[in-house]
Order: C-alpha cells, then structure tokens, then sequence
C-alpha cells in the first residue's frame, strides 16, 4: 500500500499565514557561508584564512523593519480571526494551532516548500521532544517525498541528526537546495557524553563544532510539540542556532507559551470541519463496592428470528469451597439468588424481569437495569481488565464488520504500563502475560458465541464470520515495546520530564512500516503498546482504544484519544475524507475508546481538558456573540449585525428552541444545521452561511463525544418487504441510472459571470487603526499601576498600502480553472472583461478574490445548468445490494431512530425531529404501501456534484392504480434558492426523472406530509 495525499485548504492556509508574516521580503537564492575563524576583523584575514562553510537562507531585508513585521502578524491575525500580538516575541516567533490527527507535519512541510517558493529560504530544522515524534516525522518525509515533488518540481533532502556521522551537518550546508534536519531535544539538550560533542570541537569534523556550522546557515526552526521540547534551559540552547525565525506547531501549546499566534485550528474547528474522528465512550466501571451489592455482568443480548432472546451474563455462584464467577445464557425469569446457591447478594430482587433486544437490556425485578457492556458489584482488577478487553474485541468486530467490504481494515490499540502483563520470560521461553491470555480466550469466547447465535444473516456476513473462525488468534495481536540485547520485550527507559520512551527499536513496524499494517494482508489487527508510546502513535485505522492500567493525572485524555483521531484510509491508501464518501464522514469515521471508568467520568475530564485548551471560545450563545460581526451572503454582500439584529437573531434561536435558556446549544440546532432547515428571521435570512459560522465558534465538547453505552438498536432489513412485489414495482421505475448533456453557448457564462463579477465581487480590504494618546498628569502611584496614565485623544483608520502579493506568486488561472472546471481560455476571457477597479481587488487580497471569483462564477455555471441540462436514460442500473450495505446495517442509538412497519428497515435513522415526523406521517397514512429512506449510494450525477434524494414512497390511490412517489425534504424551498448549487442539483433530479421515468414517478420539494398530499393530490 501507498499513502495517498491531497491538497487541503486548512493546510494551504497555514502555510500562507506564515508566508504573510514576511509579505515584502524579496526572493533570493541561498548566499555564500564563510567561516572568518576565530580572529575576528574579517577583513584582516587573508584569503586563505577563510574557510567555505556552504550556504545559508538570506537574513530579512533592513526594509522590513519589526513595525513592518507586526504589521503583517496584525494582517494575518485580523483574517484569521485570532487575537491581535501586541508585539513581537523575539526575531521571529511564530505559533501555528493545529488539532492532533489533522496533518501537522504535512503542514510544516507544504510551509518550508512555500518559504522557499516565495523568499528562497532553503535551511530548516525540526526540534522533537522524543524519538517516537522523530520517527513519525521522519517517515512523514518519506511518504510524502514523491506528494510534493510532483507539486513543487523540487525534493527536500532530509536527515535525522547524529553525532557518529557528522557528514550530514557538511552536506546540509553545502547543498544549496532545500534541507531539512530532524533533531530530538535529548541530542543537544541532555548531559550525556554524546549529546554534548554538538558543542565541542571534534577530532573527526575538522576541528570544528557541528553548532556553530549549523547556526551559520541562519536556518528556520521549527519546533514539533514545544510545551514538550522547551524547559528552561532547552529555550537557551535553542538560541546556540541562530534561528533566522522560529516556528511552533502543537495542538496544545502552553497558554504562557504561544508567540504570535498567525493560525489555529483547534479541536473543535477539526471537528466542524470533519477533518478528525468523532468520539464514542464506552466507560467500563462497577456500580457497587462490595460483594453484598450482587456482581452482574451482562456480556450481551443474544436475538433470534422465532424465539425469545436471551441474555449472557456473569454472576457468582457458591461452590462448596468458593465463590465463583461463571458465565451462562438466560432467559427471563431466571433467578439469580436461586441459581447462584443462595448468595444473599442476590436475594433481593435479582429476577430477570425483561429482556430487551432492542437497547441491548436486561432488567430486574427490583428495577435495576443493565446495557450490554455494563456491570453492577464488586469487581476487581483483574476482571475489570477482563470486561475491557472483552468490550474492545466486541467494538472491534462491530467496526470491521461494517468497513471490510469499503477496503478499511481496522486496528484496535491497547496501552498497557507493565510489559510483563503482555509478554513473559520463563526459561528462555517467550510465554503470554496475563493480558494476553485474557485477550486470546475471550476472543474465543465471542466468536463461539457468533457461531451459535449465526449472528449474521446476510450472505456476505457470514462469509466475514467464516473467516473470523478460521484465523489463527496467536497472529491478529502483537506488542510493540522495546528490546533490549537480548532481543526481549523490556519496559523501556522513560524521560521522566516527558514521561515518553526513548528507545528506537519499539517503532520499527509502527513508524517505519505503517503501510505494511495498513494492508489487510498483514494478520495484525490488535496491538499491546506501552503507554510510554502514546506520543507519535497515530496510525490512522485505530478505531478502538484502550487503556488497561491505571488511571493516571499525568496522562492526559487528549493524549490517549490523539493516538485514534486521524480520519482512516482505505486499501488504496486514500483517506475516507467528505471528498471520497457518499455519506457523512462521521458514518464510518468513529473511534471507540473503552475507558477504565464511567462514561460521565471519562467525558467530564475530556471536556475539561479540551475546554482548557480553547480558553478563549465562547461558552454559550449571548446576544454580544453577534454584535459588530459582519456577515456575508452568498455573493458577497456584507451586513453588520447592529446590537438590535444581533438582538433579533438571539430572540429568534430562543424562539426556535435553537439555544435553551442558558444560552447553551440544543439538540434542535444541531438538527437543524445537519438537515439544512435553520430557520432566521427574514431581514437575516440570506446571510445564513455566515451566521452559522459565529454559532460554529461556541465550544460544546458535547457534540464530539457519542456514549457508547446508552441504549442502541439494530437496524434488519425486511426482506420480505424488499421482495414484495410494490417495492419492485417501485424499484423498477426509479434504479435506472442516466448521462446528462449540458449544452449552451460559453458566451452566454463569460458574460453573465462578467456581470456578477462587477455587480458583487467585493473582498476583504485590510486596514488597521492608529490610535493616538497622551499621559496625564500621574498624581500616585496607584495611577500609573492601574494603567490610566494614558488618555486617548483620537483614532484613525488606515488602508495597508502595500500589497499582499509582493511577496508570493499565484496562478490566478489555474486557481480559479480548479475551482470552477471551466477551461484556462474561458477564465481569462471573464477576468479579462471585468472593470479594472473590480481586477484591481486581486492585490489587495489575492486568496478572498480567487475563493469569491470562483464561488459567483460557479453560482452563474448553476444557473446556466438548469436551462441547458438534458438527461438521457442509459443501460446501467442501480442493484438492491445498496440496501445492504453494512454502514446500513448496524447498531444505532435508539434516540435518533423510529421503529417503524412500512420501510423496508425495522428502523429509520432519523437526521432531524422533521424528518422523524415526515416518517411517522407516512406510517401513519393508509394509503402509503411501502417507502424508503434512499441510501446514500443512490446518487444522481449532475455537472455541481452528486446529489442524493430523501424518500421513495409507493401511494395505493383507491386500489386502482399506484401512485410512485421521490421526495426530496431538506431545507426549504426558499433557503435552496439561495443556495443556488443546492437548487440546481434538485432540477437536475427533476430532469432525471422525466427521463427515466416519464409519466410514472412524480419527483418534487415538499417540507411537510401535507405539501406531499398536496403533489399526490393534483
């Protein structure tokens, strides 16, 4: 396997906030390094005396004077929202926030590509706090060289320092092309021996100190987790490298720490975006602390097509020498107390009083209820661990189930703190520890209890379970952890600063060979790893994670997820981002982390931990949220939100149950956004885009976070229902696939984009406010301290006269020919024609021009489409295997489902309460037969992406004839309008069907059960 890598505009924005920063800088090549020795007065040394060290990057020109600096660090700030610097951190520092699992190395990569672009800068070194970050950094280069060789027509050489082959520090100096060297701290920072011949004149380098070669290349520094890199005495020494400007990436950087902050993307702008996994929790924990409170287990809820289901549970029965825990399958009615010999634990109203196969329950008589997964009673270490790993398999399976057949193989990982737990040394012989065996019997265990249960039903499923039964369960685990001489797993040598390993040899498959793990042909699917390794770890197909050892303070939570959060990649190596899925990238993209605790425990320290980081987000929805902010609709127009429409708008999300009455977000809003039917007052409502982007800045860690052990259900298909004969009648009429031809004149789109162009384009123009004060008189002390002392007297504000591109080249044409499809004659033709005083905008700000050109022009393209589209039906045809599909059918919360009769599923996964009243309707009408909820595999290819339909309903009108029915129910019909891509793909589903299906399937927008009356009425 490959790794495949894309461009990503959070990625491209990153690197150009820290281009900006050095906006009017020119573009020079490397210049000559020399070496004047130790004399002093260059110019007193003769020629021979002058050494020629290499080449090194071009100091900032004397023109751009720190004023100059900070006024850039302003520009970038105000574009990307941050706070303003009110000076600069030294010469340079700069801070870039970027969520754990989102590409950060990536990121710094495509920044020195872009350095060296636009200002030539061609000497980079990368600090590392550890040898697993250095690792995973190294291999970043790897995977990526040939990514962005083929973009930027040049390769970086790379190298990781070390003091036994000092030939890399001449190279890197010497080549004047791009080079990079990977450093971790320990190697310029510890006491060793080793790390020490940095500083020191050598024997074997000329007599010279590697130091001071390397600072003589005036090189960029770039600093990889800096709250783990740099104590106090680490920031000093950084200093021996002459850094012409210092960058610093992390997703969690030290509130005292961040210098210059020019981008953030934190985790809750990764979530919105879609760009991490979401979070699902399933918290492990005993409710009770003593025997006499009765130990209950429930393994799980066993269902079954013509019988009662039963349940698998674990309790304690009195043997005549012992208590002892066994595991049995019951039915309702069974008695505990009866079954267990009489423990008086169980006396109290331990009968089985229901089983629910819906939610996955069991209940007793006394009221007690337990999910799947859950326990009640004493339970100690060893069988808490147990239930973990039990509860990780289970996950696992679930999730491999699901995901095999799109190519993803799934990886679960384990954090263990004592490598004898996992791996054993008696007599030489390598033997289990007791994690270990734990994981292999109860791995045979659940796949027994598959086999008797057939739990899968569905052909290719079985096919899943059969493989699952022969596969040797020695080979599906393994341990990465240390070796010491002796080629024996050891605990490793841990920093006790940074509290991660230091050894090599414990990265090797994990690191340097992440392709190989990635392929389904290599057996392992389940990994034992130190904690020590929780920094660099993250492989992007970890979908379980779990920690069996004890919980520490000095473990964060964001550490232990980070590890899981990186959106996975199929066979291909392609990441199952929204560009490559059908379906919303949380569908498929959800790790799992099975926590030694309750659930309430693990996400209450989890959201403080994330709210600690994003300190500075709005905690609730206020009125101030929105005062002074300016919006935009979807051509440009800007609107200020005075305090009374900020007023308005606040008033309107109480009324529409968006917010409660604390301000916080509800379940409504969130429905709403993902069902496109956000309702605003009207003066507001075409601004809608913008006013959901200042509601995205509230920090609700809520949203991020799934509990895996609330009740669930299974969604079945009905086959009989897919079989019936109004399904196939239904089928038959609307699983035709079509070819669509567009065909216009490109006169008719140069001149109407010229027109809106002219007519709307309008980007943001940076300007900055000089402020202008004078000191009172200071009559005490108290004055001056409170910070009064100064009294403003007036304020101006300024355009910046300097243009933003003086510094970078762009390719207009080819941005906006990506952007929109069009050919590059046709793009020059629109920009040629627009005003000069419209063209003028690009320099002012070169990325809002290309991001609004393209976004007017595509909005004219839509237009276009809809007048000029013809579809033609074709000899393809969707086949009932997307129905199917296992990202179909799986467990669910049973709060976002409906049970229903009429579908062809038990249950319907409900996006919004609309949707879940639009269903309801239609079980509830006499005259609808049959309906489906069409899956997202049903697509309708249009010229503006693929669109794909809500509701195939069969009518049975007076036993006469059928009636068959799409229906297309997000957003309204006014807020699509002004989405005009959104409108056009639904006339070109209007137009698809005509074709498919003319005079025989009706296809049209309704927002209610009644609107849909009314269309099947006429």
């Amino acid at each position: 396997m490959k790794l495949q890598f894309k461009h990503q505009q959070f990625q491209a924005d990153a690197a150009k906030a820290v281009c900006d920063v050095f906006a009017g800088q020119p573009y020079f090549t490397p210049t000559y390094c020399i070496d004047s020795g130790e004399n002093g007065d260059r110019q007193r040394l003769l020629y021979e005396d002058i050494q020629f060290i290499g080449w090194n990057n071009h100091p900032i020109v004397p023109s751009l004077t720190d004023d100059a600096v900070l006024e850039n660090v302003h520009t970038v700030q105000r574009l990307n929202g941050l706070p303003m610097s009110e000076r600069l951190e030294g010469r340079y520092n700069l801070t870039i926030e970027m969520e754990t699992g989102t590409g950060k190395t990536y990121t710094y990569i495509k920044t020195m590509y872009e350095l060296n672009k636009a200002y030539g800068w061609s000497k980079f070194i990368i600090v590392v706090p550890s040898v697993a970050i250095r690792e995973g950094v190294y291999k970043s280069f790897q995977v990526t060289e040939d990514h962005f060789a083929q973009e930027y027509g040049k390769k970086i050489r790379y190298f990781i320092y070390s003091s036994a082959n000092l030939t890399e520090i001449d190279r890197f100096a010497s080549d004047p092309n791009i080079n990079v060297m990977i450093i971790n701290a320990q190697a310029f920072n510890a006491r060793g021996k080793d790390a020490k011949r940095i500083y020191k004149k050598l024997d074997d380098f000329r007599s010279r100190r590697p130091i001071d070669i390397l600072s003589k290349t005036n090189p960029v520094l770039i600093i990889d987790e800096p709250q783990s890199v740099e104590g106090r005495v680490t920031r000093e020494r950084l200093k021996e490298f002459k850094p012409l400007l210092t960058l610093r990436y992390s997703a969690t950087h030290k509130s005292d720490s961040i210098y210059n902050l020019v981008y953030r993307l934190d985790a809750l702008d990764a979530y919105n975006k879609k760009l991490v996994k979401k979070i699902k929790v399933k918290g492990i924990s005993a409710s009770g602390t003593t025997a006499t409170e009765g130990f209950v287990y429930l393994v799980g809820v066993n269902t079954f097509e013509n019988k009662n289901p039963t349940a698998t549970i674990e309790f304690e029965v009195k043997r005549s020498t012992c208590v002892k825990r066994i595991r049995a399958n019951v039915c309702e009615g069974f008695n505990l107390y009866d079954n267990s010999g009489k423990l008086d634990e169980y006396k109290d109203g331990f009968t089985i009083s229901r089983i629910d196969g819906r939610d996955s329950s069991i209940e007793f008589v006394n009221g007690i209820k337990l999910i799947a997964g859950s326990v009640r009673g004493a339970c100690n270490e060893e069988q808490l661990r147990r239930i973990q790993i039990r509860e990780t398999i289970l996950s696992h399976i679930e999730q491999e189930r699901i995901l095999r057949r799109k190519g993803i193989k799934v990886l679960s990982l384990f954090f263990i703190d004592e490598v004898a737990k996992y791996r054993r040394y008696e007599d030489g012989h390598v033997v289990n520890g007791i994690y270990a065996d734990i994981f292999e019997e109860e791995y045979k265990n659940i796949l027994d209890e598959m086999k008797q249960n057939f739990i899968y039903k569905q052909e290719s499923e079985a096919e899943y379970l059969k493989e699952l039964l022969t596969e040797d369960t020695k080979n599906i685990h393994t341990g990465y952890f240390s070796i010491d001489k002796n080629k024996h797993f050891i605990d490793g040598k841990i920093d006790r600063r940074e509290k991660t390993s230091d050894d090599v040899d414990a990265y090797d498959l994990i690191m340097r060979n992440k392709e190989r793990l990635l392929d389904k042909r290599e057996p392992v699917r389940f990994i034992f790893s130190h904690s020590a390794l929780r920094e660099g770890w993250d492989n992007p197909n970890v979908f379980q994670i779990c920690t069996l050892k004890q919980s520490s303070s000095e473990v964060r939570k964001r550490q232990e997820v980070g590890r899981g959060l990186r959106l996975c990649v199929n066979q291909a190596g392609q990441r199952m981002d929204a560009n490559e899925m059908n379906e919303d990238v949380h569908t498929i993209n959800i790790l799992t982390v099975v926590a030694s605790e309750s659930y309430e425990e693990f996400s209450r320290a989890l959201q403080s931990e994330l709210a600690e980081d994003i300190a500075d987000r709005p905690k609730k929805v206020t009125q101030a949220l929105f005062e002074g902010v300016v919006v935009r609709d979807a051509v440009g127009n800007k609107l200020t939100l005075t305090p009374n429409l900020a007023q308005i708008l606040y008033n309107s999300m109480l009324r529409q149950k968006y917010i409660d009455d604390d301000g916080k977000l509800t379940d409504t809003w969130y429905d709403a956004k993902k069902s496109n039917t956000i309702k605003l007052p009207d003066t507001i409502a075409s601004y809608a885009e913008g006013i959901i982007n200042i509601v995205n800045s509230v920090f609700d860690p809520s949203i991020m976070l799934e509990n895996a052990n609330e009740s669930t259900v299974e969604v079945q298909l009905d086959q009989a229902k897919l079989n019936s004969q109004p399904f196939k009648e239904l089928w038959k009429r609307i699983n035709a696939k079509s070819a669509y031809v567009v065909d216009f004149d490109p006169k008719e789109l140069i001149k109407k984009s010229i027109d809106s162009l002219n007519q709307h384009l309008s980007v943001e123009r940076i300007h900055f406010i000089v402020t202008m004060g004078v000191m009172n008189t200071i009559e005490s002390r108290e004055i001056l301290q409170s910070g009064s002392a100064f009294q403003e007297q007036s304020s101006e504000t300024k355009r910046i006269e300097t243009f933003a591109t003086s510094g970078t080249k762009y390719d207009l044409l080819g941005k906006i020919v990506d952007e929109t499809g069009l050919i590059r004659k046709d793009v020059a033709e629109i920009l040629q024609g627009i005003n000069p005083s419209v063209f003028k905008q690009f320099q002012e700000n070169p990325e809002d021009f290309i991001t609004k050109a393209s976004k007017l022009i595509n909005q004219e393209k839509a237009t276009i489409i809809v007048e000029h589209i013809t579809y033609n039906k074709i000899q393809e045809f969707y086949d009932t295997d997307i129905f199917t599909e296992p990202t179909l059918l799986r467990r669910v919360p049973s709060k976002k489902t409906l049970e229903v009769k009429k579908h062809l599923y038990n249950y319907i996964v409900c996006d919004s309460d609309k949707e879940k009243a639009f269903a309801k309707d239609l079980e509830s009408h006499i005259d609808v037969i049959v309906y489906v909820k069409l899956p997202h595999g049903f697509q309708i290819s249009t010229p503006v992406g693929n669109y794909n339909p809500d509701w195939a309903i069969t009518f049975d009108e007076k036993n006469v004839k059928h009636i068959y029915f799409v229906a297309e129910t997000k957003g309204s019909l006014e807020t699509l309008q002004l989405r005009r891509i959104e409108y056009a793909k639904i006339e070109c589903a209007r137009k698809h069907f005509k074709a498919i299906s003319p005079n025989e399937v009706v296809y049209d927008f309704v927002n209610s059960y009644s609107s849909l009356m009314d269309k099947v009425m006429k």
